[in-house]
């Protein structure tokens, strides 16, 4: 308890009456829009009074402020008082709370990062301390900085693995400058939880994830204050005794009022009660951070060189990942890798092997390592690049989908796509991953062919905004362009034509290596084909499919190794859609495969070279 000195009793008064106020307004707020959820705002009354105006440590007119404490609110439905919060520090217009989750207001009903002061969107419940893991990971081992991390969860969102994937990370780490406060209120949406107010197995699960764990009454400002003052050499969990709806008669710690409003008759009689516990109207004013965050700035990061490979040389993209990814990290100290156990397939270990201090291993947890990536980029602090095999980004599609609405810049390399990974089999085989990212807004789609537009893909993906996705391959392939080719996003190249072609083939990664291969077989039947390498399949090149398709009679064959649903044929069609004398015909991995040499599979599939020179012969005949 070093370094604690108790409030005095005009301070705990004032905290107290900070913590009616904003009661006070989550219920007035709640009530004016006609939904929220005022009795999940009350139960964290005291912890949040506590916190923003005892123990944190930032600039109310600049919540974005690098040297600012940070706080996110994992129980993104209390948004109500967070918005409080920040009226009473004087950074909202009191006025402003009135008009929670209307259409012209930017307080929508759980927080996003339209505001200034909510740097991770948050609502899908158990991803908050994910995103402060990585926040306090680039507070202490990037920054070196002493700002710290608050994190607020709820008791049902405890449920989810991702919280306890997230507790191990902390702990394994010593994040010593971050705090969950865990806010039991034993009411879920529609049950009680299933611990309800046993603080003592929440306690000793806590510890037994590393962390130092104090058990408090969440309503007494003083028990509060004398937990936070706390500090260890490890992260601390506040397991905080509350009550849903505390200070509302009649509904204070039952059931059946989740995500109600109160009627405004009773909120007025509330709030009256409320009112009259409050001493005096004096607020209390934030304590400004000391300010040693360095200064960062991640714009305009460049490859010092170009590439150096030789055309016609073998490579898997996902070694030329890793070799990209490291010679990225000597152009910027502020690249950060991180990875889920499977850095020696990925490649990212040559990362690893030459920035040591900035890879993050997040041991076999997709679904937090995303988060961790994006609590690392928050406030423009890092540039993080994430891999895995790109099946298993798939368990984290929440995270991902939950960092768009966070407008997070995070960077995920998945590799080992498709049949053609081999003996390893389905499990293993990402045969969905480009439905999937496609799907995400202002996502792009990176699906690079060769050494060379991998390298290129890395350095773009380091300066675009939003989720970048780079889908790399296992098998070794050639080389097919020149070191000094310039690739953009959206720019898609051809790689191979003639002045009469029959056929525009579509195809990336190994299939565009097959299509190569299939137009040698049928170069020998006097029939040519022009062969497209889309390079980003979101947003994808619709000029030069349609430019290529007219100059070969309309007809259009894409072969991916994905599934037929949601991959390059699908979004081949919604380009050209409307476009009259096109027609599209897709090669694709039809069922679920299996294992087996991956020559053997793509043959199996229907994906391989023979299948592309057939597919192209019955257009042409059809004709």
């Amino acid at each position: 308890m070093e370094g604690y000195h108790k409030p005095d009793q005009q301070k705990l008064q004032a905290l107290k009456d900070t913590a009616n106020r904003l009661r006070i307004s989550s219920i007035q707020a709640t009530t004016a829009a006609g939904s929220g959820h005022p009795t999940s705002c009350c139960s964290a009354a005291e912890i949040m009074a506590v916190l923003f105006f005892h123990t944190m440590r930032y600039k109310s007119q600049d919540p974005r402020n690098p040297h600012n404490d940070r706080f996110v609110l994992s129980k993104g439905h209390a948004a109500p008082i967070l918005y409080a919060v920040w009226a009473e520090a004087g950074f909202l217009p009191e006025a402003e709370l009135l008009n929670l989750r209307k259409i012209s207001s930017d307080l929508d009903g759980h927080p996003v990062p339209k505001q200034a002061f909510t740097d991770v969107a948050t609502g899908s419940l158990g991803q908050g301390l994910g995103a402060a893991c990585g926040m306090a990971y680039t507070g202490k081992y990037f920054d070196k900085a002493s700002y710290r991390v608050y994190c607020l969860l709820g008791d049902g969102e405890l449920s989810e693995g991702s919280v306890w994937e997230a507790m191990a990370f902390a702990g394994i780490y010593k994040l010593d400058n971050l705090v969950a406060i865990l806010d039991i209120n034993r009411l879920g949406q529609s049950d009680p939880t299933p611990l309800q107010h046993q603080l003592d197995v929440y306690q000793k699960r806590c510890e037994a994830f590393g962390w130092h764990t104090i058990i408090v009454d969440g309503h007494s400002v003083e028990e509060l204050c004398k937990a936070f003052g706390q500090a260890k050499h490890q992260p601390t969990a506040i397991i905080a005794k509350t009550f849903k709806g505390r200070g509302i008669t009649g509904v204070e710690d039952k059931d059946s009022w989740h995500g109600k409003p109160l009627p405004q008759n009773m909120a007025d009689q509330i709030i009256q009660e409320i009112h009259s516990q409050i001493q005096s109207k004096k607020k209390i004013l934030a304590t400004p951070p000391q300010e040693d965050a360095p200064s960062v700035d991640i714009t305009n990061i460049r490859m010092a060189t170009p590439p150096s490979y030789k055309v016609g040389d073998k490579i898997a993209t996902r070694k030329a990942y890793g070799q990209a990814l490291a010679k990225l990290g000597h152009a910027h100290d502020r690249v950060i890798a991180l990875d889920g156990d499977t850095k020696n397939s990925t490649f990212s270990d040559l990362f690893r092997k030459e920035h040591p201090e900035r890879f993050i291993e997040c041991y076999i947890a997709e679904q937090n390592m995303v988060s961790i990536a994006v609590g690392c980029a928050t406030r423009d602090r890092t540039v993080p690049f994430c891999s895995t095999f790109a099946a298993f980004f798939t368990r984290a599609f929440d995270q991902i989908r939950m960092a768009a609405i966070s407008e997070s810049n995070i960077n995920l390399c998945g590799s080992h796509c498709g049949v053609s990974i081999g003996e390893d089999g389905p499990s293993q085989m990402a045969l969905e991953d480009l439905a999937m990212f496609r799907s995400v807004p202002m996502s792009t789609v990176f699906y690079p062919s060769d050494g060379v537009s991998t390298e290129k893909a890395v350095e773009l993906a380091a300066n675009t905004k939003g989720i970048c996705f780079i889908r790399t391959s296992r098998p070794e392939n050639a080389v097919i362009y020149n070191n000094n080719e310039d690739f953009q996003i959206g720019q898609a190249k051809v790689v191979l034509k003639s002045k009469d072609d029959q056929v525009t083939v579509v195809g990336a990664g190994v299939t565009l290596h097959e299509a190569l291969a299939a137009a040698d077989l049928l170069k020998k039947e006097k029939i040519n084909i022009r062969v497209l390498d889309p390079f980003t399949i979101k947003p994808l090149d619709r000029k030069l499919i349609l430019d290529s398709a007219r100059a070969t009679k309309g007809r259009i064959l894409t072969v991916e190794d994905h599934y037929y649903e949601g991959g390059i044929g699908e979004a081949v069609c919604s380009a050209v859609v409307g476009e009259s004398g096109v027609t599209v015909t897709r090669l694709a991995v039809s069922q679920v495969p299996r294992s087996g040499k991956p020559a053997e599979l793509l043959k199996m599939f229907g994906i391989d070279k023979d299948a592309i020179a057939q597919a192209v012969r019955s257009l042409v005949t059809k004709a």
